[in-house]
């Protein structure tokens, strides 16, 4: 059963986050070394979820699986902002100037609709398939409708198409990042009625 983050489960979903996202092409992008990605991915979703997500969003756990998810209301942190990006940069090293060029494209391609962002979905490898990541999606999921909001997201990883399409997401576009960044997938689902379950 989801239930809301704290500050004291930061290390602990971090971690979840790491093992989840180690193969993700956008983190293997930006963590090219494979030996120190664990870590850095540990040190990267614990700085997007005390400086941005957590302060600003409404951020979702269950035992091995977390969801970070950003209201309408505060649409300005759907991509970390500048102070969170200087934060990262000792972690993204090189990286760090491609980062921010990704989230600048993303920023420039953000919807001008009022909307829900699911801005991180991750289950700890050991728990995919087991119904966590989908718990979590779908409580957010019942927000947005009873909000009468559609929900955006991107993808690195194609595979997770089918799996985001089986909830009524839509590819809308692909983005190319640039420096030889992976291609992203804009995905919308459009608002349900509550009723229809």
């Amino acid at each position: 059963m989801p239930r809301a983050v704290t500050v004291e489960d930061a290390g602990p979903m971090a971690e979840v986050l790491a093992r989840a996202f180690g193969d993700d092409p956008m983190m293997c992008w930006l963590f090219p070394e494979g030996a120190t990605r664990p870590a850095a991915l540990g040190g990267y979703f614990t700085t997007l979820l005390t400086r941005q997500y957590l302060p600003h969003g409404v951020c979702e756990r269950t035992e091995n699986a977390a969801a970070f998810w950003v209201p309408p209301e505060a649409q300005d942190k759907a991509v970390p902002d500048a102070e969170t990006i200087r934060e990262l940069t000792g972690l993204l090293g090189e990286q760090a100037e491609p980062f921010r060029r990704s989230v600048e494209a993303a920023a420039a391609n953000a919807p001008q609709e009022p909307y829900w962002y699911l801005a991180v979905l991750g289950a700890d490898p050991v728990a995919q398939g087991r119904g966590q990541g989908s718990a979590l999606l779908r409580a957010g999921l019942a927000r947005a409708d009873e909000a009468g909001l559609p929900v955006y997201l991107e993808s690195s990883k194609e595979a997770n198409l089918a799996v985001y399409g089986h909830f009524g997401f839509e590819v809308l576009e692909e983005i190319q990042l640039p420096g030889n960044g992976p291609m992203l997938w804009v995905m919308r689902r459009a608002r349900r009625d509550p009723a229809d379950g």
